[in-house]
């Protein structure tokens, strides 16, 4: 530490915004707590730097009366730069940060603050060229450190005022550059944090775009117009279609094209638990509301607040979890497992099945007034049969994917792959679609995936009709692979079915119809 003959202590008092004025005279260890108390209330509720900072420097120079000053901090290895000064202009911050390098790398390498009330008479300090150009009378520096790392370092000075550059002032100053490293260090750590989470959302909407949606199929384009007309409203949709069909990734894009893009995205699996589990995932619970119930837990609709909720395979919930989603859709209230208060909270319900919720209706298995809030905005995806031009483009952008993952140069499928490709009727839809394809560019060996890499079995390329099908299910099967094969020709396929046109334009109407209705 270095130190001039302080000049005895006087009373120095000084405010910052709404905090009390405060007094480091005799005795000062009273005085000097009040202030680190008050002081530290007002930075730690700063998380972004740049204000946290400012309010570091106002504190500092208030407190020892100082005319100007500086905050450094280091932005690489062995690097300080300065980033926020007073009284001192843009300009010159740099070069002030250079004439006071005799004093800042003193206090850096030693890791001891300096204070001098009489820099000019000071044994240590009067001979630098700084304190004699500037005609510096006070200064003091003291380090910013956490964990004994080096972080940077708050730089004073004065011309005129010397008042609170004394001896008494040290272990204040000391004590202050404590809390105002960590809360510095706090501030950087969110700012950190909040970068990732910028990044991680960026690739979020990257990956959820419509980029990932693949279909030129007169049924997807259809698709497509009624995302796009849905994106900035917060009308419940409700996506229908076969497992696999990709309804996970039309919530996404929805949410991720749309007014709450910024805001949480939360998916759920509802056949994935039992009901007790399910309803504590979803609305959370109460410490000691049940066996293993050790803290208060938040739901996932209260994570998912102001955002969207993905619930997927609604059909699957029970009636008594039925009736809180309800009230969710209708009140906008949530409430935990164990308590009795309800909680508000602000989310786009974003629903879908694979099953037939009207006859569930029809068995007492579903509420009807929950399948017309879940119904406001209904979305059909087609099934892999029924857009069967879109094969190829999925199967490419697939190879693609995969091929880029696993390094491997892969141009494209043989002409057999291909038709053995568009001709099997695929019951998993995209999603077997494309793991078929991520399986075949493994055990690819040549440019070209073959038959052989793709290994479906021939069997299973014919109609696939099974046992627990219903006859009204398997007439309308027979139709799409007969219309697919024969590129949606009404004509042929009549001819080939042995019925008139007549006969499947209606079969096609009442099949539309009865998507529409979710059947």
């Amino acid at each position: 530490m270095i130190s001039a003959t302080p000049a005895p202590p006087g009373p120095r008092r000084s405010s910052c915004d709404n905090m009390r004025t405060f007094d480091l005279s005799e005795p000062p260890v009273a005085a000097a707590l009040d202030a680190l108390t008050r002081i530290s209330a007002i930075i730690n509720t700063l998380r972004e730097l740049d204000p946290l900072l400012e309010k570091i420097m106002d504190i500092a120079v208030e407190t020892l009366g100082a005319e100007r000053g500086f905050i450094l901090l280091t932005e690489g290895p062995g690097e300080l730069q300065p980033r926020i000064a007073r009284n001192i202009s843009a300009e010159n911050i740099r070069d002030i940060a250079s004439i006071s390098n005799s004093v800042v790398q003193r206090v850096l390498r030693g890791g001891e603050p300096v204070i001098a009330y009489d820099a000019q008479s000071d044994e240590q300090l009067r001979g630098a060229e700084s304190i004699i150009f500037n005609r510096i009378q006070s200064v003091a520096c003291v380090p910013l450190a956490i964990k004994q790392k080096s972080i940077g370092a708050i730089y004073l000075d004065s011309i005129r005022r010397r008042s609170g550059f004394t001896e008494t002032s040290m272990p204040f100053l000391t004590a202050f550059a404590h809390q105002a490293a960590i809360a510095i260090e706090n501030a950087q750590l969110y700012e950190a944090l909040r970068e990732e989470n910028r990044q991680l959302r960026k690739q979020a909407r990257a990956a959820s775009g419509f980029s990932e949606i693949i279909g030129q199929s007169p049924k997807m384009k259809a698709v497509f117009d009624t995302v796009n007309s849905v994106l900035d409203s917060d009308a419940t949709v409700l996506i229908q279609g076969e497992s696999g069909t990709g309804k996970e990734l039309i919530a996404r894009a929805i949410h991720y094209n749309g007014a709450r893009r910024d805001r949480p995205f939360i998916a759920l699996f509802c056949g994935a638990l039992p009901e007790t589990l399910l309803e504590s995932e979803l609305f959370g619970h109460k410490k000691g509301s049940f066996t293993g119930a050790i803290a208060d837990k938040k739901g996932l609709f209260e994570a998912a607040h102001t955002g969207s909720f993905f619930l997927d395979e609604a059909g699957d919930l029970s009636m008594n979890l039925q009736t809180q989603l309800l009230r969710v859709l209708q009140e906008g209230e949530i409430k935990r497992v164990g308590e009795t208060q309800m909680r508000k909270v602000d989310v786009r319900v974003i629903a879908a099945t694979n099953r037939l919720l009207p006859e569930l209706i029809k068995q007492g298995k579903f509420r009807e007034d929950l399948y017309y809030r879940l119904n406001v905005i209904n979305i059909f995806l087609p099934s892999l049969r029924e857009r069967a031009k879109d094969i190829p483009l999925l199967a490419q952008h697939f190879l693609k994917k995969y091929a880029d993952k696993n390094r491997k140069a892969i141009a494209g499928f043989t002409g057999a792959a291909l038709d053995q490709i568009t001709g099997y009727p695929w019951p998993g839809n995209v999603r077997e679609l494309e793991n078929t394809v991520a399986r075949a560019v493994v055990f690819a060996k040549e440019s070209y995936i073959s038959p052989a890499d793709l290994r479906l079995a021939e069997t299973q390329q014919e109609l696939s009709l099974p046992a627990s099908l219903t006859l009204r299910e398997m007439e309308r099967r027979l139709v799409e692979k007969t219309l697919n094969e024969v590129d949606y020709n009404i004509s042929q396929a009549a001819e080939r079915l042995g019925v008139s046109r007549r006969w499947v334009h209606y079969k096609l109407k009442q099949w539309q119809n009865g998507h529409s209705r979710g059947i």
